[in-house]
């Protein structure tokens, strides 16, 4: 699967956001707070927040973790999140059902991120943000769940406390992200993807399509910053520049940068430029000018 396992790649993930912390201001924490329950499992989320007074609601971002599905938790976004929570941003952690043998098949892990955004919506005044700029950050596996919340509207709306609350994000950083899963039906060698849609692709090909991002391409999407590695040999560069192409036919604003690196980026050079692009980014789409 992904010309090896991505799980390997993605195990090395808290080292891309080791970010120099020379940001202006100091961050307060609230961790572990339940956005939900799904059968005896919280949903968990961490909450950054600017120390600094704001008398303006803030714009937020939901980071979301990678680990194939199957691994890792929203402590590998911390670095990232406490880097644009000193920039003004309310940053969101998040955890979200991980694939356990033939528990929690896709698409929980849609249905738990887009909770989390329609939960982030519902408690806005309490954290002061600007419920109608969200964005959403995520590596890997989590750069496939940010593009679906810059894309598709909410897939179960059953909870009545939150059914009126978009979980539709305003911008998406999409950081190595597989985002065409039809594209590996031939090479899932360790059944991931398999285990993962709970059937092969010949079988089931409707569902490996709409787990995919390239199917949802619209002019209605979300703004996208992508950000892919040169060498990666987990998810190949080719579905990066796949979507990228897909979204700028459909008129969508896109930027796509290359990185020195494989699937995380292990040189300062290389942290650093991710963390500044991302900035820039979200100060573009999210904040509102005085």
């Amino acid at each position: 699967m992904f010309k090896g396992s991505l799980l390997a790649g993605v195990l090395l993930c808290c080292a891309v956001y080791s970010i120099a912390q020379d940001s202006p201001a100091e961050v307060s924490v609230q961790q572990d707070v339940v956005y939900g329950v799904q059968g005896r499992e919280k949903l968990l989320l961490d909450i950054y927040l600017p120390a600094e007074p704001s008398t303006k609601a803030r714009p937020a971002v939901v980071l979301i973790h990678g680990g194939a599905w199957s691994s890792l938790d929203k402590g590998t976004m911390r670095n990232m999140a406490a880097f644009l929570a000193r920039f003004g941003f309310v940053a969101v952690s998040v955890n979200y059902r991980l694939l356990h043998g033939s528990e929690n098949l896709w698409p929980a892990q849609l249905d738990d991120v887009q909770r989390a955004v329609r939960w982030l919506r519902s408690n806005s005044a309490k954290y002061n943000v600007d419920a109608s700029h969200i964005g959403a950050f995520g590596h890997s596996a989590g750069a496939q769940l940010a593009a679906l919340l810059g894309m598709e509207d909410t897939r179960d709306n059953s909870d009545a406390a939150l059914a009126k609350y978009s979980s539709r994000v305003q911008a998406v950083v999409d950081v190595s992200g597989p985002v065409d899963f039809p594209a590996y039906h031939y090479d899932d060698r360790d059944g991931g993807l398999v285990n993962l849609f709970g059937g092969e692709y010949d079988k089931i090909p409707q569902v490996w399509r709409d787990a995919s991002p390239v199917s949802h391409v619209a002019k209605s999407n979300a703004p996208f910053l992508i950000v892919h590695g040169k060498s990666d040999d987990a998810v190949p560069i080719a579905q990066a520049q796949e979507l990228r192409s897909k979204l700028q036919k459909a008129g969508v604003p896109v930027s796509f940068i290359k990185l020195e690196g494989g699937h995380t980026f292990e040189t300062p050079e290389a942290r650093l430029r991710l963390a500044t692009e991302t900035l820039t980014f979200f100060n573009q789409y999210l904040v509102v000018s005085p």
